[in-house]
């Protein structure tokens, strides 16, 4: 298995947790006002940011920390540079995060038009973000495994 691939596996598998982790802390904070009130507003901002915040901190340490492992159990480095299949594979990856994240996006506004509450767009929003961030993954991973 080459590093990408494992790189792939270990953020795949941090993204998850991270998420699945931090909504298990956020769930229980969830205000029992009304649908709208001033207080939910102020949650769902609150969780967008501190998730965002949250997500980059930890993968940063985990990134950190693989790179550490990696080193000690193969003696090799991080390779420096970028080849055209690997700029190829990253655009590819990015390209169906977007698509997959604008069409959760599309999803929330028609929530709204639907006159869903506020909550579903955000919900929808949220989610719409971490599938795009395990669907980049997962394309990433199989490109690497099966070609371009």
């Amino acid at each position: 298995m080459t590093y990408q691939e494992k790189k792939s596996i270990v953020s795949l598998i941090s993204a998850i947790l991270i998420f699945v982790t931090f909504c298990l802390y956020m769930y229980p904070r969830h205000p029992e006002g009304g649908l709208d009130s001033l207080e939910t507003f102020r949650y769902w901002g609150s969780f967008v940011l501190m998730l965002t915040l949250f997500s980059i901190v930890v993968h940063i340490i985990i990134s950190i920390v693989f790179n550490i492992i990696y080193r000690m159990t193969t003696g090799e480095k991080e390779p420096t540079f970028a080849d055209e299949l690997d700029k190829l594979i990253d655009l590819k990856a990015s390209r169906v995060s977007f698509f997959v994240f604008i069409i959760g996006f599309l999803l929330a506004m028609g929530s709204l038009v639907m006159y869903q509450p506020s909550q579903v767009m955000f919900i929808i929003l949220i989610l719409s973000g971490f599938i795009s961030d395990v669907t980049g993954t997962l394309t990433k991973l199989y490109h690497y495994r099966k070609g371009v």
